[in-house]
């Protein structure tokens, strides 16, 4: 093992020779990995076998009736209690085994048999401690939990045998073969109503409207189940559960199924860096320990999340997430997972107050303080896992802090993600809108910025996601726009310099950040039309009210709108890697980028050329740019459209011809027209 991970590790090193002072450290940490993974399959065959534990633990049917297991070694007695035995502890006793795994039969009765325990009935594990205290919980594996009306904790509830049988394939490998275009979703806040949104609302109303814009990948978020709505899924208590807020088990599989059937991807946001502090209903101090899962005092509790850290070194816990990563991509049919919180989970200061601006703020020579190798062990098992069960399945990282070899294969000495959010372009955006008026900004550290990512790794590009549309933060639309949201977005009335501007912008740093940002793209639901309000749960600041927990399509549907300019761009702009597959072939140059103008143009996969000027003001009549091919372009796109709510001072389709005058150190060059604040998508053609 030790051989194999320096060979790796030496492919890594080749790749980022700035590595090879942490070589030893990088070495023990894939040391540590390989001997996991052999420790795991001595003992379990594999694995996959060893993730397989969702089918073990909780409830599993047999041939004479039900068989409950559940791991709880702090616990010297349990029973099974429910709706089922009128919630007597002495009818169903548990016997524990040598590894504090405790199970019961529960026998079918009746003629002929039938299930004692019905279908969505309460259940409990009720159990003693060493210590002598009495403790009620819901079994850790269960895989439905509901909060009834005026009682905020959650009760646990029998599930049977999977009904639902999936008609439709997935269409991974045709939609992989071009490049990811996400929808970020949350169903409960889906309705234009101010109510929480179901599962069968979203799959009706949403999915078609979602395809129909050009997206091909529904990333779903707060599926996990979680007791406090406005945590939006982060404090989860049940990690097999997914949220009955929304509706039934079945609904939500009948949600991915009909996502399949129309050409969609669907990724499940995945919470594995931390739980609810919850304990009467969440998995903290099931068993009456504070260990069990996670790390024993201060070190298991997150200090700006307030909850709870998992131990990445015990057996159990690997076991644990590993089964529940294979439960939701085998049991729901999702087609990948994005991996929430994955920097908590590779420091031991969890990101928080860290600057990463060298890469001592990633390793540590002596194996302490910065690195967290059991989170890190934990990230290179399941992305093991995951593409074990099927190398197409997606893996995302939500890592701000750049790690490096994050999306490299564990062969190539990697973490094994696919992709990772480009973190810093929602900063870079927001950073230059609040700080800088935009005939301040600098095009070259905006393109900077842009391009500013780890060589052979993918990431996803994003100009917002949920993150800034929250109470709190602001939205692109309301940075630009702000109260004139409200009242100026009539096309009925002449438009105002502070709409014209917003609406601009927002084109511009959409479609620059679409084309130069990364190998995928992503948008939050309903900022493709530059949503007017933010994101505030029900909460008791707020009086509980749902009003701006919801999502106001009407307004992109309205004609007599601007909102629905916007949503035509969007439309288009995802047409460029929906027709010409633009991600597939992440090829970028820079032709030039003149400071003083505000100009930017750049030579993207084989045969395109975009041109953005940044200018509130000027417009360049038989502007020359250099071109490294020769012939007839088109225009395929321009952000000035009255469509797009521009001024039409350019017509698409418009056709510019090279000539042999070479320009910007290129062999041929072309004149064109550039209106202030527009960008033009110019497709070379013959």
């Amino acid at each position: 093992m030790q051989k194999k991970a320096e060979e790796t590790i030496k492919k890594l090193i080749e790749k980022d020779p700035l590595l090879k002072p942490y070589e030893e450290h990088l070495i023990q940490r894939n040391l540590k990995y390989e001997e996991t993974k052999q420790k795991i399959i001595s003992q379990e065959i594999s694995l996959i076998k060893f993730a397989s534990a969702y089918r073990y633990f909780g409830f599993q049917r047999i041939t004479n009736g039900i068989i409950f297991r559940e791991w709880a070694p702090n616990a010297t007695e349990m029973s099974l209690v429910g709706e089922f035995n009128g919630w007597d502890p002495t009818k169903h006793i548990c016997i524990k085994d040598e590894y504090g795994v405790f199970s019961v039969i529960v026998e079918d009765q009746g003629e002929p048999k039938q299930p004692q325990i019905r279908d969505d009935s309460k259940i409990k594990i009720r159990m003693k401690t060493k210590s002598g205290e009495e403790l009620y919980r819901i079994p850790v594996w269960s895989r439905r939990t509901t909060q009834d009306l005026g009682n905020p904790l959650f009760e646990g509830k029998f599930v049977n045998e999977n009904k639902y049988k999936f008609v439709s394939r997935s269409p991974r490998k045709a939609v992989l073969e071009g490049g990811l275009r996400i929808y970020e979703a949350h169903v409960g806040m889906s309705s234009k109503e101010p109510k929480v949104s179901s599962y069968n609302e979203f799959r009706k109303d949403i999915l078609p409207y979602i395809a129909q814009l050009g997206y091909n990948c529904v990333q779903l978020m707060a599926i996990m189940e979680h007791p406090y709505y406005a945590s939006f899924g982060y404090q989860i208590t049940h990690p097999f559960a997914p949220s009955s807020r929304f509706g039934s088990i079945e609904d939500l599989k009948l949600l991915i199924d009909e996502a399949h059937a129309r050409k969609l991807l669907v990724i499940l946001d995945i919470v594995h860096s931390h739980v609810s502090m919850n304990v009467e209903d969440g998995i903290n101090k099931f068993d009456g320990t504070d260990y069990q899962y996670f790390h024993s005092g201060k070190k298991g509790i997150h200090p700006i999340w307030d909850s709870r850290l998992f131990n990445y070194a015990k057996y159990e816990v690997l076991r644990l997430l590993l089964s529940n990563a294979r439960y939701w991509v085998e049991e729901f049919n999702f087609d990948g997972l994005r991996f929430d919180g994955v920097t908590s989970m590779m420091y031991s200061h969890h990101g928080i107050n860290h600057e990463f601006n060298s890469y001592d703020d990633y390793f540590d020579t002596k194996f302490q303080s910065n690195a967290d190798l059991d989170g890190i062990v934990y990230l290179m098992l399941v992305n093991d896992l995951v593409h074990s069960l099927d190398p197409s399945l997606i893996t995302i990282a939500e890592d701000v802090s750049g790690y490096p070899g994050l999306c490299l294969k564990l062969d190539q000495g990697g973490i094994g993600f696919d992709y990772r959010f480009a973190m810093n372009i929602p900063d870079l955006w927001k950073n230059l809108l609040k700080s800088k008026k935009d005939e301040n900004w600098n095009i070259g550290d905006i393109v900077g910025s842009l391009l500013n990512r780890r060589t052979g790794e993918k990431v996803i590009a994003y100009a917002e996601c949920h993150d800034q549309a929250l109470v709190g933060d602001k939205t692109i639309s309301f940075w630009l726009m702000d109260k004139y949201m409200y009242k100026g977005m009539s096309i009925l009335d002449p438009i105002s310099p502070q709409v014209s501007r917003g609406i601009s912008l927002h084109k511009i740093i959409r479609l620059i950040t679409f084309s130069l940002g990364g190998d995928a793209y992503l948008n939050f639901m309903g900022n493709e039309f530059g949503h007017p309000e933010w994101i505030d749960f029900p909460r008791e600041q707020n009086s509980n009210s749902f009003h701006f927990c919801r999502r106001r399509w009407d307004l992109a549907q309205d004609p007599l709108l601007r909102y629905h300019h916007l949503l035509n761009f969007d439309t288009a702009m995802l047409r460029l890697d929906a027709e010409y597959h633009l991600f597939s072939n992440p090829f970028v140059k820079i032709i030039s980028v003149h400071e003083d103008k505000k100009l930017l143009f750049f030579e993207r996969s084989d045969s395109f050329i975009f041109l953005f000027n940044f200018h509130p003001s000027e417009s360049y009549t038989d502007y020359r740019l250099g071109s490294s091919w020769q012939g007839k372009f088109v225009d395929i796109l321009n952000t000035d459209l009255i469509s797009f709510g521009g001024f039409d001072r350019l017509k698409n389709g418009s056709e510019y011809f090279t000539e042999n005058k070479s320009w910007n150190e290129r062999p041929y060059s072309l004149k064109v027209y550039l209106p202030s604040r527009v960008a033009i998508v110019l497709k070379l053609i013959a």
